[in-house]
């Protein structure tokens, strides 16, 4: 690479020594001059005393990786991973799981950790850095992670509440409460012990989302404490939530290792484990089946948050992101499977006492009527053999099935709260394994609540107007909003609205944002700057494998998975199952006009930030925000004869200007491109004055094929030029935005 040299002229004796103090051997020093953007917001400059505080980071390997797996490893692998399996095809899921968790998952992956560790940026300034009309998806990002922070909470709300209760003996849960003429509720009697303490005692439910209710006040309550608690945990960054994740990370495993122990040696443990691995390979023919994969991959890593993008900003520019990816990965999928053989082992245990009981019951009936011995043990299955359909129906005969009972299954709330719960009731301890499973529930869920308000808060301290506040109060701000706004899962619809939430808020907005993520890194900044970027953090060079998952695999699943989301959400009518305390059992109802109104709101509040920002930069109707992307204007490697005269000139300065001037964030070297040893060791990203790549690093041919980015219109070279060789410093000091770069 030819280097620029400034020629040589007569010396006056006044002139600027060369700044780079390494002579290359030919009498000539290079010049290295640093030129970054103000301290300002998008109104007006504003001067910031003192210098920057540097980016926090992580105190430690370890703490690095408890915390991603922490946010990664999350409810879903409890109670929505073994749901899936028994639905569709028991072992034989695991194929399509293992197959989207390669091609769509661990790709993702390493795009958004990659890009934080390079760019050392929260989710809005490294799209900002990318291109300025990719700010956005930054925004998507931000706005939708802000709806799940609002309900998920409220998930570890209803776990504090079971967990208070959990102190009791006997477990509130485990009978039904009593009438004034000492009869059981006809309301419990007709369902559970286990359904009427989730739906009367905890939620209290309406009938309808358009009959709330009041308030109740145990679960404002418990919500005051979830939000205070997580406060706390994040109000001063990694610094606070670093600390916490050791015990939210670790203690999930003490407790699935001793469900799994205590699990196995129950009676009907086995038949369990066989009822859900027992692979249905015809199943694999259903397209549904790998679109659940694909869809629970995509949940289970946490992508499109942001949280992963603030993660790896806080890493070291030489952290080895490629093996944390895979790590991270395998552990997610590992912990996935060995809770669905804890969480089955316990509810094979509890359906071989549901046939029991059933057995025994028709037995009692058998007896009665005369059908069967009193002490006739031995012939109950001929007994039974012998009755049709039509006398089993008079004899109100129940069917004993350890099938039928292994195929109720539930997901999400109904498996933590209402099925599994069944099965803690039966356990000699009770008690004991209640307050072990909702600690273990807890703790799941603030490490995954964590991450998230630290991908969110991420994103608003790359706002300026922000970054001049105590990040303490911020947090405070943030969380006092989420605990009024969550007022409306305190009601007695509150689960009717938090399961709106999680089908329209988290669902479409996400998919989008992981997408367009995808073609801003591999086709806007480019997969080859990107793949250089892997090299020089790791030494490692990303080969077929990620160019084919990045450039065409990838983007092919999230689109199919985007398209059937919309497809399925307009095709079925969508409901949602309220409690109907007369028949004592849920019946699904649509949701009301006003309600799909909001839901379709928040689906279009986390996409249309996207087309927004970026119409209004294309047309200028919006200025570019510089200071998303760094700070100031540095002088690197000033020598002794040049120190005082730097100096002065600084002093110099008005005291009303900032002692950053407007200028563009980029770096240029004079005189010194050969030296690119320097380059290959200079890991800090652009936010930190890294090293990007000037218009002579790439050929014209290149340039005419690659769009025009924000950091290539910075680096086009207006103040070089390649037939004079000379240094000019333009007149002008402002010019429209559309032109090839903001001028020095």
């Amino acid at each position: 690479m030819a280097a620029t040299k400034i020629i040589d002229a007569p010396r006056n004796g006044h002139e600027m020594a060369p700044l780079n103090t390494r002579a290359r051997g030919d009498g000539t020093h290079g010049v290295t001059i640093v030129l970054t953007a103000p301290q300002r917001n998008s109104v007006q400059s504003v001067d910031i005393p003192g210098n920057e505080p540097e980016r926090a980071a992580w105190s430690g390997k370890m703490q690095f990786f408890l915390s991603i797996i922490g946010y990664s490893v999350g409810l879903g692998n409890i109670w929505r991973f073994p749901y899936l399996c028994q639905q569709n095809g028991g072992g034989a899921f695991l194929i399509p799981f293992m197959v989207m968790l390669i091609l769509e998952g661990i790709p993702l992956f390493l795009i958004e950790l990659g890009i934080g560790q390079r760019m050392r940026l929260g989710a809005l300034g490294v799209w900002n850095t990318i291109h300025p009309w990719l700010g956005g998806i930054g925004i998507s990002s931000c706005i939708v992670t802000l709806f799940v922070a609002l309900y998920y909470n409220v998930i570890i709300t209803w776990v504090f509440f079971y967990l208070f209760n959990s102190f009791r003996y006997p477990l509130p849960w485990s009978s039904c409460p009593l009438n004034g003429t000492g009869f059981e509720l006809e309301e419990c009697a007709k369902s559970s012990e286990t359904t009427y303490f989730w739906y009367r005692t905890t939620l209290d439910a309406a009938p309808s989302m358009d009959e709330p209710g009041g308030l109740k006040w145990w679960i404002v309550l418990c919500l005051m404490l979830s939000w205070t608690i997580v406060f706390f945990i994040v109000m001063k960054g990694i610094q606070s939530s670093g600390k916490v994740v050791y015990f939210t990370s670790l203690f999930p495993y003490i407790v699935l290792t001793i469900f799994f122990i205590r699990g196995i040696t129950l009676r009907g443990a086995g038949a369990g484990l066989m009822h859900m691995y027992t692979p249905k390979v015809e199943k694999l023919l259903e397209p549904t089946v790998w679109l659940d994969a694909a869809t629970q991959v995509f949940y289970s890593f946490g992508l499109a948050f942001g949280s992963l993008i603030a993660f790896g900003s806080y890493n070291t520019p030489k952290n080895n992101c490629v093996r944390d990816v895979l790590l991270v990965s395998v552990c997610n999928a590992v912990t996935a499977i060995y809770a669905s053989v804890v969480i089955f082992a316990i509810l094979g245990f509890k359906a071989t006492v549901n046939v029991d009981r059933c057995i025994a019951s028709n037995t009692e009936i058998l007896v009665k009527n005369k059908l069967l011995g009193l002490n006739d043990t031995q012939g109950y299955e001929q007994a039974m053999s012998l009755l049709n359909g039509t006398e089993l129906t008079r004899l109100q005969l129940s069917e004993c099935s350890l099938a039928h009972e292994l195929d109720n299954a539930a997901e999400g709330t109904g498996l933590a709260f209402i099925v599994f719960t069944q099965a803690i009731v039966e356990l000699p301890g009770a008690p004991f394994w209640a307050v072990l499973f909702f600690t273990m529930l807890l703790s799941l869920g603030l490490g995954s609540q964590i991450g998230i308000l630290e991908g969110m808060l991420c994103t608003l301290f790359d706002i300026d107007i922000i970054k001049r506040v105590k990040k303490q109060h911020v947090t405070g701000v943030v969380c006092l909003f989420c605990f009024i706004v969550g007022f409306i899962f305190c009601t007695g619809a509150g689960e009717y609205w938090l399961k709106m939430f999680d089908s329209f808020a988290g669902t479409i907005g996400l998919v989008v944002v992981a997408l367009m993520e995808m073609i801003a890194v591999i086709f806007i900044y480019g997969h080859e700057r990107f793949t250089e970027d892997i090299f020089q953090m790791t030494g490692y060079r990303p080969g077929r494998y990620w160019q084919w998952t990045w450039r065409y695999i990838g983007p092919v699943i999230m689109v199919c998975i985007l398209v059937s989301s919309v497809v399925f959400m307009v095709i079925r009518n969508p409901t949602y199952g309220a409690w109907n305390a007369d028949l004592g059992m849920i019946e699904q109802k649509s949701y009301p006009n006003w309600v799909m109104g909001i839901a379709l709101s928040m689906i279009l509040a986390g996409v249309l930030p996207m087309p927004i920002v970026f119409l209004m930069r294309s047309f200028q109707c919006l200025k570019v925000d510089l200071d998303i992307h760094q700070g100031s204007i540095r002088r690197n490697e000033t020598t002794a004869s040049t120190k005082e005269m730097i100096d002065n000139d600084d002093d110099n300065m008005s005291p009303d200007m900032p002692p950053q001037d407007s200028l563009a964030a980029t770096r240029f070297t004079i005189g010194d491109f050969e030296d690119e040893e320097d380059d290959e060791n200079d890991f800090s990203g652009p936010a930190l004055g890294g090293h990007v790549k000037t218009q002579s690093d790439f050929s014209d041919d290149d340039e005419e094929d690659k769009p025009m980015t924000m950091r290539m219109m910075m680096m086009r070279p207006t103040t070089t030029t390649k037939t004079s060789n000379v240094l000019n410093v333009p007149t002008s000091r402002k010019k429209n935005y559309k032109k090839d770069a903001y001028d020095v």
